[in-house]
């Protein structure tokens, strides 16, 4: 997200219109970096295999039948509200926002926001995926739904600058439409920092989606997160779907509203599976000391 950012930005610098030769190198360029990660991933071996060798007993229509039946369970209903709202979210801040910096002609070099916004996207979810991914078990000790309400509140502010900040109906075309903003004027500087709210709000919600689904699916993590990516991939078709016939005020609200309730639920599922953890672990310490007494 940084390093082909900072490409399409040096490359789209400039241009007003974006000519078939600059889209040709891009997408060519980004094609053979595509290819080379699939041979990459065509060569590790199989998972659950030793020295490539795989020894996994279910068939893939079991994993599917597996799926289709945690998907109706209590929890997982539950968390595919959060995973629609990633859905959505995604698609607003790999599509819909990009498009709409391009669109708002009152920006000084529209085109050239493009590119700075994949960047600030990407050194948020560069910065929030190590704070709270890999560094999280010596940055957070207090459970993971501290972390999505941070993301949830980062949306929040985020939505409300974009709604401030960008003319309603920006995602729709070219626009000259007037900012919220005393002047009119669309500030650069809010545009980018919205851009990198979106990606550490959005690394928020992931990093601990993955956490507690390995964690709570810990013997059933495969079809945990098949159910997850797709829902995931799911909204996200819905949000492209939409993404042109609706002005930015109507993309926001979808936002504002799907983001509570993900967070939401969440949190619910969070706090049984953590209830769960200290009766589970309290049987543990007196069983241990049963053992010791006898």
């Amino acid at each position: 997200m940084v390093f082909g950012n900072i490409f399409v930005f040096v490359k789209f610098r400039g241009q007003e219109v974006i000519s078939a030769d600059t889209r040709f190198v891009v997408f060519i360029s980004l094609t053979a970096v595509s290819v080379a990660g699939t041979l990459v991933l065509l060569l590790l071996p199989k998972p659950g295999s030793q020295s490539g060798r795989s020894d996994a007993t279910s068939s893939p229509a079991k994993e599917l039948m597996k799926s289709f039946k945690l998907f109706v369970t209590k929890d997982m209903l539950l968390l595919s509200v959060t995973f629609f709202y990633t859905g959505l979210e995604l698609s607003f801040f790999s599509g819909v926002y990009s498009a709409c910096l391009s669109f708002t002609q009152r920006f000084p070099d529209p085109k050239m926001l493009v590119g700075l916004s994949g960047i600030s996207i990407g050194v948020g979810e560069i910065l929030a995926g190590a704070t709270f991914g890999i560094f999280g078990s010596k940055t957070i000790k207090f459970g993971r739904d501290p972390i999505v309400l941070l993301g949830f509140l980062i949306h929040m502010v985020c939505f409300y600058l974009i709604f401030l900040n960008l003319p309603k109906d920006s995602p729709l075309g070219d626009t000259y439409g007037p900012s919220k903003f005393s002047d009119g004027q669309p500030i650069v500087w809010i545009a980018l920092l919205c851009s990198f709210l979106l990606g550490f709000g959005d690394a928020c919600f992931n990093t601990q989606v993955y956490s507690l689904l390995g964690s709570v699916y810990s013997d059933n993590s495969g079809p945990a997160f098949a159910v997850f990516k797709f829902v995931q991939s799911f909204s996200a078709a819905c949000g492209f779907f939409y993404s042109t016939y609706i002005s930015l005020h109507w993309h926001l609200a979808i936002l504002v509203i799907l983001c509570a309730a993900g967070t939401l639920a969440f949190c619910v599922v969070e706090w049984k599976a953590y209830r769960r953890a200290v009766v589970k672990a309290a049987a543990s310490s007196g069983s241990k000391n049963d053992k010791k007494a006898t």
